[in-house]
């Protein structure tokens, strides 16, 4: 049962299920839109304040923090969250149920150091958003980037228009199953990464994927280890006609640092736009641009 209370200003909802006051602010953004908690907390405050008289000091007090200006440092990213204090401060903010869950893994996502973390934070975060008819972040991009057969199938499909997956999965030359290459199709096709034209023919909905700012990367770093497990067997593999390896080491500063990978970037825009300008596509390969730290950055010495 709900009884509704309002103003021009806010909401006010009395669950009798959860017995706590909750407030929704109108004009603010539900929180399952947010994917970054200081800027959920510095949205609230400046709502309430914009709204009324509200104070950091306020805001610090109603969270059970004796400093006044810890949730400011918060708010600017000067300062996390513990986790201890995660209930307290969704309180403050009236989140209950699964917005207070949401907050939670949202905390947990930007406090944490490790990728699993992360992961598990986003999975956890689009789950509840899901549940509550809301899309947060794209699950698919951890999928697509958790093995090499997804981008490869993606490439190599679209250039053999009707055929069956067990010849897809023959022309790969690393190990897939006509099974699987069967369940990747399927999951490119409904996660939005190709579309059927026909029975049997793929053509690729965007020549670049794209996922959120949050998950891409940490499901990028776990194709960067499959494809250079790849690059380390194909220098073996292959012969030279058919694979092309090549590197220096060098000596770098911060500046140098930057130019160059300025520089990579700008050439694998190239070599992208060169393989774009060719519509009679034959084969799939892989580029890795690798650029790595060798040594531990040498202090200088005083000369004093």
């Amino acid at each position: 049962m709900l009884i509704f209370v309002k103003n021009l200003n806010f909401c006010i909802i009395w669950i009798l299920t959860v017995g706590a006051w909750r407030i929704y602010f109108i004009g603010m953004k539900p929180i399952l839109e947010y994917k970054d908690y200081h800027l959920f907390m510095q949205d609230y405050y400046d709502y309430r304040k914009s709204h009324g008289a509200f104070s950091w000091r306020e805001f610090c007090k109603l969270a059970g923090f004796s400093s006044p200006n810890f949730l400011k440092l918060v708010c600017m990213g000067q300062s996390n969250l513990s986790m201890v204090k995660v209930e307290p401060v969704a309180k403050a903010m009236g989140l209950v149920a699964y917005e207070g869950e949401y907050f939670r893994q949202l905390v947990i996502f930007g406090n944490a150091e490790k990728d699993s973390v992360k992961k598990a934070a986003l999975l956890e975060m689009e789950r509840i958003a899901r549940e509550h008819k809301a899309r947060v972040v794209d699950s698919e991009t951890f999928q697509y980037y958790e093995s090499w057969k997804y981008p490869v199938i993606r490439e190599l499909a679209p250039m053999m228009p009707g055929a069956q997956p067990r010849k897809l999965a023959e022309e790969c030359k690393e190990y897939v199953s006509a099974e699987e290459v069967r369940d990747i199709l399927a999951f490119l096709v409904k996660a939005g990464f190709l579309k059927k034209d026909g029975e049997k023919v793929f053509s690729q909905t965007e020549r670049t994927v794209i996922g959120s700012p949050e998950a891409l990367p940490i499901a990028i770093r776990a194709m960067h280890k499959e494809m250079g497990n790849m690059a380390v067997r194909a220098v073996d593999r292959y012969v030279q006609g058919e694979r092309f390896f090549n590197g220096v080491t060098l000596g770098v500063n911060e500046e140098a640092y930057g130019r160059i990978v300025n520089e990579i970037t700008a050439c694998c825009k190239r070599v992208v736009a060169i393989a774009d300008e060719y519509k009679n596509l034959n084969q799939v390969y892989r580029i890795n641009f690798q650029f790595f730290p060798c040594t531990n950055k040498v202090k200088e010495e005083s000369n004093a």
